[in-house]
């Protein structure tokens, strides 16, 4: 009788898997390391912008550009993106129906363009008042913090409509779920980013700009 052999759980991968089980861990480790050079420069742009909050050269600033109500709503839909984000994750790993995965990841594109177009309106909002960047150091440093946060929920719209085509052409195997992982850490992470951008930018520019 072979113990090793027999030690073994039902469910255990196995020395003959062991490249299956590796590979995956190596892919999202290397995403990991990719989000957090990502929330360096993150880091470098947020400091850029807190040094220059009153900058504004006599020019518009806070309390003059921003739209609370707008600002909240596109908060909700960001937050609302994650939990739905989260449940098509769920929804995966408990291998529910295709179109019940794919319903849930629809939700959360969808969500995420209303959040860019509300975004969108209300930069040519602050265009419209003398929100430009060229007019401070302060809107300068604005529009180089929160646009490109709203490029990198572009970038994850485009993904999923990528991810979508995907499950129709080559199914749910284990290469897009693997992808599908990274995008759901990305999406947090995105929301993690509003979270500071709300509080630090939007907020904290009202209160002390």
């Amino acid at each position: 009788m072979n113990l090793s052999s027999s030690s073994k759980s039902p469910g255990s991968i196995g020395n003959a898997h062991e490249a299956a089980h590796r590979d995956p861990a190596v892919v999202i480790f290397g995403f990991w390391v990719f989000m957090m050079s990502d929330l360096i420069f993150f880091g470098v742009v947020f400091a850029i912008y807190i040094t220059m909050v009153g900058a504004t050269a006599g020019g518009p600033g806070p309390k003059e550009l921003f739209d609370f109500g707008s600002l909240f709503a596109q908060t909700m839909l960001l937050l609302t993106s994650s939990l739905t984000v989260g449940i098509a994750t769920v929804t995966m790993r408990h291998e529910r129906s295709r179109a019940s995965f794919l319903f849930w990841v629809v939700i959360t594109l969808l969500l995420g363009i209303g959040f860019l177009t509300l975004e969108l309106y209300d930069f040519s909002e602050m265009a419209s008042k003398g929100g430009v960047p060229s007019r401070s150091g302060y809107l300068s440093a604005f529009f180089g913090l929160v646009p490109l946060h709203g490029l990198h929920v572009t970038f994850g719209c485009l993904w999923m409509l990528v991810l979508i085509a995907q499950v129709f052409t080559m199914g749910m195997g284990q290469v897009v779920k693997l992808r599908f992982l990274r995008l759901a850490l990305f999406w947090h992470f995105l929301d993690l980013i509003w979270i500071g951008i709300f509080s630090i930018v939007y907020f904290g520019g009202w209160v002390y700009g």
